[in-house]
């Protein structure tokens, strides 16, 4: 039989233990029968729904852990694209018969990604194993107990042991990588400084929190022939891990060459887009470059698919440099000019540059989320870069931390 001919629907809902597919947003997209039937709720009570709103904590009892743990380890597959086994866990749910009444239930859960073309997470796959009944087999027997529960019990503990054995084994193999590309990633990125004798800049990077992989953002800073000028940029590649950190650091190399002989922004981008088209890993890679001429008081810019710079000016009007936004760097066969414009400042206006991880929530509209950095931005616009790039990342990251990993750059001008 081929694969044609095999309705894989059909398989998935004729499993025989729990499945259902959760989307990034960790609502459910569908579930198996079998997952209807030992929930206790009906396909309409759950796809199209957020999980926890289905299934909350038992408020009753403010001790439990099964929601955070579950919680935790669907965020882990998201960030890390890896399969996530959790150990036993006491998971209540209410009954659907009796609203307020909380039934006692253990489960086993694995977690594992599946991932599409750009290899980020689509959906998730949840299944899950009810223990309940062995659980109480081994209350039921007390101090006395007998063959079969022992066994069970045995069988029970072994799974547990070994399904937290293989979870830190993965998080050990995984965290010595993310060691290794962000040591890769600092050395590749260059250090703060000042951009020039008389203006500050101040640089950040913060890898996603919880993330086993470092992400491919990056920034630069170079000073461009001809006058007092420099040019300031930021990008972000696809894709997660040592990988990702080799692309960032040929296209911010590249990047930077080419700016210092380019004509302006949109000519650096246009070569870096030629360049990007023969890098592996390169797919979809944003990248957004200012040049600054500090004697005539402009700023020169272009984008690549990425969010638009900030210019805050020095009396608080905020003003989004959003009129030179294109497609990513390799998303045409035969590159064509990018476009390019301008704005003039006045001393003591800051610049500002980042990547998406700074702005983007789940469950949120990027409209918000530049709504927020422009009134960060204008609530704290005399304090030096160093505070601001400080105050800024504590105002709008989470306060568990990004799962996108951050780069940002403000430049007092």
């Amino acid at each position: 039989m081929t694969d044609s001919a095999i309705d894989y629907m059909a398989v998935f809902r004729a499993l025989p233990g729990m499945v259902a597919l959760l989307t990034p947003e960790l609502v459910y997209a569908d579930v198996n029968e079998e997952f209807v039937r030992v929930s206790g709720r009906s396909r309409e009570q759950l796809v199209g729904r957020y999980l926890f709103d289905v299934f909350p904590d038992n408020p009753n009892d403010p001790a439990s852990t099964g929601m955070r743990n579950l919680e935790a380890s669907l965020y882990r597959v998201l960030a890390t694209g890896e399969r996530d086994a959790m150990a036993l866990q006491r998971y209540d749910i209410e009954d659907p018969e009796r609203p307020g009444e909380w039934q006692e239930r253990y489960w086993s859960p694995v977690n594992a990604p599946l991932l599409g073309p750009d290899g980020k997470v689509v959906l998730i796959l949840h299944r899950v194993e009810e223990v309940t009944e062995l659980i109480r087999a081994r209350g039921r027997s007390g101090g006395g107990r007998g063959g079969r529960s022992r066994v069970l019990e045995a069988e029970l503990y072994t799974r547990a042991r070994e399904l937290q054995e293989l979870n830190e084994r993965l998080r050990q193999a995984h965290s010595r990588e993310r060691e290794v590309a962000l040591a890769l990633q600092e050395a590749m990125l260059p250090a703060r400084r000042q951009v020039s004798p008389h203006h500050r800049a101040a640089v950040r990077y913060r890898p996603a929190v919880g993330a086993l992989n470092v992400c491919g953002d990056w920034y630069d800073l170079v000073d461009l022939v001809g006058g007092h000028r420099v040019g300031v940029s930021v990008g972000d590649v696809v894709g997660h891990g040592l990988e990702a950190a080799g692309v960032m650091g040929q296209l911010r190399s590249a990047l930077s060459a080419a700016s210092r002989v380019a004509e302006g922004p949109a000519q650096a981008l246009d070569v870096l887009g030629r360049y990007a088209h023969v890098v592996d890993g390169a797919e979809s890679a944003t990248a957004v470059t200012t040049f600054i001429d500090f004697d005539r008081h402009t700023i020169t810019y272009s984008s690549a698919g990425h969010p638009p710079p900030v210019l805050v000016h020095p009396d608080g009007r905020v003003e989004f440099l959003d009129r030179a936004t294109d497609t990513p760097l390799d998303a045409r066969p035969d590159p064509i000019p990018r476009p390019q414009a301008g704005t003039a400042f006045t001393p003591g206006a800051t610049l500002v540059l980042y990547t998406d991880g700074l702005i983007e929530r789940r469950h949120e509209d990027i409209d918000t989320g530049l709504a927020r950095l422009a009134d960060a931005l204008h609530r704290n616009r005399d304090q030096d870069p160093e505070t601001l790039a400080d105050t800024v990342l504590l105002e709008l990251l989470p306060p568990g931390g990004a799962t996108d990993d951050t780069a940002l750059i403000i430049v007092r001008l």
